[in-house]
């Protein structure tokens, strides 16, 4: 399989899709091509506006995109795809849809058979396992929470160590450990803005400049930075 798994989409004072642009290009290689986006995680604009944001970045980068929403058959549109990308939002939302759709299983074979997938926020998740540790409030039944299962490990995008001064809630790191208490065999990584996986003949990879937090039962937290061994989590 060949998998960029990325945290999030924008970071502050930047376009969308600015920080990954060039893995991206890198990742899908230097011949153009147009790769099928999944949008359905779009909730307050549409999908024609959603494609619209991320075909001006992927074309600054030689590549393009066609939303599934287009297409008259989408199972068959993920059979002929030469690339899949699925875009962030909420994540109850896409994979509700991913299921009507009958596209959750569609999507696994076609990667697992080598077709490059590109994922980001809520795209992260739905490589997973399950959607559990999304941070999306969930707006809609998702018609259960069986994700693609792409890889053995859960992800939880846009990691933050601590809370806002003032804000008395629970911290990420709390929610997770409510999560893996309930799932003491998953292994669950916060994965920081402005970070991504790569996964490519075989080999987990960690990009970017700030440590990932791997957090599973039993076991003290792990920071690991980039150039470290990810591929543990494969197991």
């Amino acid at each position: 399989m060949k998998l960029l798994l990325i945290s999030n989409s924008t970071m502050p004072g930047e376009a969308y899709l600015d920080y990954p642009k060039y893995e991206i290009q890198k990742f899908l290689g230097e011949k153009p091509l147009t790769a099928v986006f999944i949008p359905y995680a779009a909730v307050t604009f549409s999908f024609d506006t959603y494609c619209e944001k991320v075909e001006e970045r992927f074309s600054e980068i030689g590549h393009h995109i066609q939303g599934i929403h287009t297409f008259s058959n989408p199972v068959e549109a993920i059979k002929n795809a030469n690339a899949i990308v699925v875009g962030g939002g909420n994540t109850w939302q896409l994979v509700r849809m991913l299921h009507e759709q009958n596209l959750m299983p569609a999507i696994a074979e076609k990667v697992k058979s080598g077709t490059p997938y590109i994922g980001w926020s809520a795209g992260s998740n739905v490589a997973c396992p399950t959607l559990r540790t999304t941070n999306d409030m969930p707006i809609t039944d998702p018609k259960g929470f069986d994700c693609m299962n792409l890889i053995p490990f859960q992800i939880n995008p846009h990691y933050l160590d601590a809370n806002p001064e003032g804000h008395g809630g629970e911290t990420r790191e709390q929610r997770i450990s409510e999560f893996i208490e309930i799932n003491p065999d998953i292994y669950v990584a916060g994965l920081r803005e402005g970070t991504m996986f790569t996964l490519e003949n075989g080999q987990l990879n960690l990009m970017g400049k700030k440590p990932c937090r791997i957090f599973k039962k039993g076991a003290k937290p792990l920071e690991l930075s980039e150039g470290d061994d990810f591929n543990f989590l494969l197991g």
